[in-house]
């Protein structure tokens, strides 16, 4: 009975070094975040397939509204 402890142990051991490594994202600067522009003189890119597009440009964005927080997290009033 004793040798499926020393087993156990030794599993969870081996399971804990061979876990996969979490992603760890790096936080963007200030000066590295790209955001779209909206000038009306940029001329539109025309595209075939599936491209990756970097400083698009954006016209109209939908209805952006704002909405006030009324709880904290745990259901309590504020």
């Amino acid at each position: 009975m004793a040798w499926q402890y020393v087993v156990l142990a030794v599993l969870v051991v081996a399971s804990y070094l061979l876990r996969p490594k979490p992603y760890t994202q790096v936080t963007p600067t200030p000066g590295d975040v790209e955001t779209t522009t909206v000038d009306s003189s940029s001329p539109v890119p025309v595209l075939f397939g599936t491209r990756l597009i970097s400083k698009t440009n954006c016209v109209w964005y939908g209805d952006i509204k704002t909405t006030p927080i009324e709880s904290c997290g745990g259901g309590k009033k504020i």
